[in-house]
């Protein structure tokens, strides 16, 4: 008895009785093994055990901030003493006091706000602005794109995770993205880039009729289907052909936003202003759920004589304008943009260290303390380490060896992800990759030349 006690952790305990008793998303049930987490401080966390990671994906590339700091934790225990929770057609001081401090940060004239509580009921309800507003329906995406788990947001998506959901809602449009490294326009082109992917999309929008579409929406770095960065001229030339159309661009900075790429926002990269933006967990870094479209003066305007058809019994829920508001004035007070930034710099460099000494590496692509490794079997061929949509027994066991470890990070087909907390420092980067670069031996033994 006492053998078999000593034998069940907290850490058991813990996994056995969520299991039990909750559901975990996008699993089978009964192949989940999750990391029994609870503490977290800085960069690092720990599970029951008393094990030590380092957070090498932002959880879920949203605790931008890192965990734990103080500022924000105490901005949520005053508004909750304050005032907890107010409907959505109160007006509060804190929904007051976060409409210029997110003003001054978000693009050109996109100024007036929608709040939801994360990053799918944000691009819902840009679906139905979208829609409203124009008076069309169709709406085009791309196939390498994740824009959320909810019925509208699932049908925008591209990626495989929208097939058990379909079919979804009606009107989508999908065409091909920016994907350098796997053009499928330029490839055999030895001179690189022709923004033929920009033009493909052109070619689209004729067979589909402009008249009939309502918003172009896309990531505008893409995130988890591969750290997409498009070319230059591509955003430009996508703003260019939308307003020669006046077709709506709608830009999902869900993950990519509020500081990620060291800018405020991803599109300030390219200085374009689109007609919205989307932004959810680095809004709080994830300290409270709230998600944000952010409209052009002209969008609103419409809606000041028209009824927006939408509705959220949480919309501006006084507790996460808290946490936005602390989380912003963080940002703001530690010059955590610049740290992405001067810290981004550092990355691209390990980045590429990694791609020169390892042959796996078939590319690394990285955008502030937004980065991405893809492996492959061949360089040459540039086969991915894992298929489309699945795994293999190689990327398990780099998978195994970085949580063995304690490097916490996302692992998705054959693509690993490095996208730390904005207060990383060299010396802890360095560290996380000193982890990877020791796995990455094991995925080296499979590359055939």
């Amino acid at each position: 008895m006492s053998q078999m006690a000593s034998e069940i952790t907290p850490g058991k305990q813990i996994v056995d009785l969520c299991k039990r008793y909750t559901l975990f998303s996008w699993s089978a049930q009964e192949a989940v093994n999750p990391i029994p987490m609870v503490r977290a401080e800085g960069v690092y966390f720990w599970d029951a055990d008393g094990k030590r990671y380092i957070d090498m994906c932002s959880q879920l590339i949203c605790s931008n901030l890192g965990h734990g700091d103080r500022r924000v934790i105490t901005a949520i225990q005053a508004q909750a003493e304050h005032l907890a929770y107010a409907g959505p057609s109160m007006a509060t001081e804190i929904r007051a006091q976060i409409g210029p401090m997110l003003a001054a940060h978000t693009p050109g004239d996109l100024n007036r706000f929608f709040f939801t509580l994360g990053g799918a009921e944000a691009n819902e309800n840009a679906i139905k602005l979208a829609r409203q507003f124009t008076g069309r329906s169709k709406i085009i995406t791309r196939y390498r794109s994740y824009h959320g788990a909810t019925a509208g947001a699932i049908s925008l998506t591209g990626d495989p995770r929208r097939w058990a959901n379909e079919p979804g809602i009606p009107g989508i449009i999908r065409v091909l993205d920016p994907y350098q490294y796997r053009c499928a326009f330029c490839k055999d082109n030895p001179e690189g880039c022709t923004l033929d992917c920009l033009h493909h999309v052109e070619e689209i929008m004729g067979y589909e009729g402009p008249k009939n579409i309502a918003a172009v929406f896309i990531e505008t770095v893409t995130g988890t289907n591969g750290l997409i960065i498009p070319p230059e001229g591509y955003l430009q030339g996508l703003r260019q052909l939308c307003d020669r159309h006046g077709i709506l661009l709608i830009c999902d900075e869900v993950m990519c936003g509020l500081g990620r790429t060291g800018e405020w926002f991803a599109v300030d990269h390219w200085h374009v202003v689109p007609d919205m933006i989307t932004m959810a967990k680095g809004l709080t870094s994830a300290y409270l759920p709230l998600g944000c479209v952010a409209v052009s003066e002209r969008i609103a305007e419409y809606f000041g004589k028209n009824v927006f058809y939408g509705g959220l019994t949480y919309n501006a829920h006084p507790m996460s304008l808290a946490a936005a508001v602390a989380t912003l004035q963080v940002l703001e007070e530690d010059d955590l943009i610049g740290n992405a930034r001067r810290m981004g710099k550092v990355m691209a460099e390990l980045l590429e260290e990694i791609r020169r000494k390892h042959p796996c590496v078939g590319d690394v692509r990285s955008m502030g303390l937004f980065g991405a490794v893809e492996l492959v079997r061949s360089r040459k061929t540039r086969e991915p380490l894992a298929p489309f949509n699945g795994t293999s027994p190689e990327m398990n066991r780099l998978a195994a060896f970085l949580g063995e470890n304690g490097f916490y990070t996302f692992i998705h087909w054959n693509m690993v992800f490095t996208s730390p907390p904005l207060i990383i420092t060299e010396g802890q980067l360095k560290e996380a990759f000193a982890i990877l670069d020791r796995g990455l031996e094991i995925t080296d033994h499979s590359v055939v030349e």
